[in-house]
């Protein structure tokens, strides 16, 4: 018997045991499958299963279909229940928001300019997370600090109090221009459709029918993002129509943390791949903060590939 099954076993005796007049108690598997159900009745998407050596195709013949706008959702590894994407239509009690109507979201995404307003909202919560920590440093001069480490010459090394200090003053700078690489990566292609632990496509990937002929509603419809630092539903709207304007950008992928995007046109030269890479950077930091390091290797990548990336922990 697998570990799993002993676990099930074990929560299954412990919760569902019954006394005498009383029904079988609820077990973990039937609240996550009640929970998937419940969710899965609002959900605004038609769902079409298919294979990850064929979900790219399978995308191709439904946009070709014209019968909603198709996006790949997913595979296996989302444990079949889509992850983050049912969590805004799942029940949330009396006290839970009410969720937003797509018109509303439309229209805070038109009054968005893209970049210009990420990049105001960037430097200012940057400069406000810079002002309070000088104002605890002052009122507490030897309050906790955290622990950083940096790696010269492979070697790890403890920053000192004061290097702490002026490294945490020095948050939200922008990552280092950096050499421009003389080789580069090009951007992985549908990525969502492999394992990435084995890069062999999923056995079974879920594609999502959009009752929509505007792709760029797809985050508005599904009221995705807003959680840790990923943008709001209309902040993705209002960028993806930027990008479909100057790039021909168009949607994919989007699953419970990931986005694909594909363009018909590339960066041209150096300085506008430069800027790209910076738009690219306010909208998910981690693409060079836990990524490629800087923002001439991303430009030479935007460069180098007709497919973007973006991903949020």
């Amino acid at each position: 018997m697998q570990r799993r099954d002993v676990l099930t076993g074990l929560l299954a005796g412990a919760l569902g045991a019954t006394m005498p007049g009383r029904a079988q108690a609820v077990t973990p598997e039937d609240s996550a499958r009640e929970y998937q159900r419940q969710a899965m009745a609002p959900f605004p998407l038609k769902l079409i299963e298919t294979t990850g050596d064929n979900a790219l195709a399978k995308w191709q013949e439904l946009k070709a279909a014209g019968q909603g706008t198709p996006v790949v959702l997913g595979g296996e590894d989302e444990h079949q229940s889509l992850g983050n994407l049912l969590t805004p239509f799942a029940p949330h009690g009396p006290y839970g928001p009410p969720l937003r109507p797509v018109e509303d979201i439309l229209r805070d995404a038109a009054s968005i300019r893209f970049p210009d307003d990420f990049i105001q909202r960037s430097k200012d919560s940057n400069e406000a997370a810079i002002r309070q920590f000088k104002e605890m440093l002052a009122a507490k001069p030897d309050m906790p600090l955290p622990v950083i480490t940096e790696s010269k010459d492979g070697q790890p090394r403890t920053l000192t109090r004061d290097e702490t200090i002026a490294a945490m003053l020095g948050s939200g700078r922008e990552p280092p221009l950096g050499d421009w690489p003389d080789t580069t990566d090009a951007m992985d292609g549908l990525s969502v459709v492999t394992d990435y632990r084995t890069g062999q496509p999923l056995k079974k990937v879920i594609i999502g029918l959009a009752p929509t002929d505007d792709w760029t509603t797809i985050p508005a419809i599904l009221r995705w993002g807003h959680w840790n630092g990923c943008p709001k539903p209309e902040e993705h709207v209002a960028a993806f129509r930027s990008w479909r304007d100057r790039y021909g950008a168009e949607l994919v992928a989007i699953t419970s943390d990931v986005i694909n995007l594909r363009v018909t046109r590339r960066p041209q030269t150096r300085d506008e791949a430069l800027a790209l890479a910076r738009e690219h950077y306010v909208y998910c930091p981690d693409n060079i903060d836990q990524g490629v390091g800087t923002f001439s290797a991303l430009a030479a990548a935007l460069m180098s590939s007709d497919w973007w990336y973006f991903w949020w922990d």
